[in-house]
């Protein structure tokens, strides 16, 4: 297992940190305060390339990136830009809406959406998750009525990132009830199909930036050539992109982690009380080298299933581990960079305190912490 990079993938990942610290910071606490997702900042993003990195060449307009180096690069997005909302997002739509298009759909749908949506032209939320089934994910009830041509869709969705500005939404929803997870399909269902309309955003503690609403279908008729993948594929599809998703979308929870501890590194050295620097105080001392284990410790959990996906591996224990762990530090990790700012890390104008407000979205959103110990032990045979 060989975690050592090359010097093309360091240098697109420094590229990209420069490229987010130059153009994506510009304020962050305002659009934080505001709920305001900045689509200038969305198409910076694709027109460098971010939003690309998901799918091949022939659909991104640029350039073949394999997974690592595009895990890497949300590391160098996530350390550069401190619009978490923004780099959630941005992976959100990568991973979760395109991925799938391009393991399951036609080339057709590749060739109508992929294209589109990585050069910022579309915005598309993937749209699972209903008011009676969040962790139990797969008893959804949106239905999909077979008729001439296609289906009709009813039901409603909810927390769904993108939702209020979606142009295109990647729906699972259910043939039948009774055939349980076996019954769950995918749809691409266009913003102008009659039926489909998208509630206001919703406001929320953190990511802010990051539109999130519901979603309602009301004999929404979808052609058959807008289902993704065959009837009851839609178990496969989510599973399929799962961990792929939590790798990138962690990465940039990792990226803002580090820049977390070089600014309480930092702080540690020039705040002065009693006559020296408050990091020669072993309690503060403390805190930071804690912040750095849980560093390392995500960093290596990360890697690990980056490196197990690329080459072709199940990695569903250890993405439900990096999950629990990433998102738990990233969480603690923000508790103490505010402790060693102090009243300064409680004020919204440094900004410390926005990224806790962030971290703890992370042990909710795509399974929260308390599934993945379940997923876990049941995977230990508990």
């Amino acid at each position: 297992m060989d975690f050592s990079w090359t010097e093309e993938q360091l240098d697109i990942k420094s590229k990209v940190v420069e490229f987010a610290t130059r153009e994506l910071n510009d304020g962050v606490n305002k659009k934080d305060h505001r709920g305001e997702f900045s689509r200038e900042n969305w198409n910076k993003c694709a027109e460098f390339g971010i939003l690309g990195m998901s799918v091949p060449a022939q659909y991104n307009g640029g350039t073949d990136t394999d997974f690592l180096t595009a895990m890497l690069a949300s590391e160098g997005l996530g350390y550069g830009c401190e619009d978490n909302g923004l780099t959630f997002a941005l992976n959100a739509q990568s991973w979760t809406v395109q991925l799938p298009i391009l393991n399951f759909g036609t080339e057709d749908q590749k060739t109508r959406y992929l294209p589109a949506l990585c050069s910022g032209e579309l915005v598309g939320a993937h749209a699972i998750t209903e008011s009676e089934s969040g962790s139990d994910v797969f008893s959804l009830r949106t239905r999909a009525e077979k008729r001439e041509g296609g289906y009709r869709l009813n039901g409603s969705k909810c927390f769904v990132t993108l939702a209020p500005i979606a142009d295109v939404a990647l729906v699972l929803a259910t043939i039948d009830h009774d055939m349980g997870k076996w019954g769950i399909t995918a749809f691409l269902v266009d913003r102008e199909t009659p039926g489909f309309h998208a509630g206001p955003m919703r406001e929320k503690m953190g990511l802010r930036t990051a539109p999130m609403g519901d979603l309602f279908f009301d004999d929404c008729f979808v052609p058959e050539i807008n289902r993704l993948g065959p009837e009851g594929a839609g178990v496969s599809l989510s599973t399929n992109s799962l961990e792929w998703e939590r790798c990138c979308i962690l990465a940039s929870q990792l990226g803002a982690m580090e820049r977390q501890l070089e600014k309480a590194i930092e702080y540690a050295r020039e705040r002065r009380q009693f006559g020296q620097a408050i990091g020669k105080f072993q309690s503060v001392a403390n805190r930071i080298v804690d912040m750095k284990l849980r560093l390392e410790t995500s960093r290596l959990l990360l890697y690990k299933v980056a490196w197990l996906k690329m080459n072709g591996e199940s990695a569903m224990a250890e993405a439900a581990l990096l999950k629990l762990h990433l998102g738990e530090c990233f969480v603690q990790s923000s508790l103490d960079a505010i402790q060693i700012h102090g009243a300064a890390g409680y004020m919204t104008e440094t900004g410390i305190e926005r990224d806790l407000r962030d971290a703890v979205g992370g042990t909710i959103y795509a399974g929260t912490s308390e599934i993945q110990r379940n997923i876990v032990a049941s995977l230990l045979g508990l």
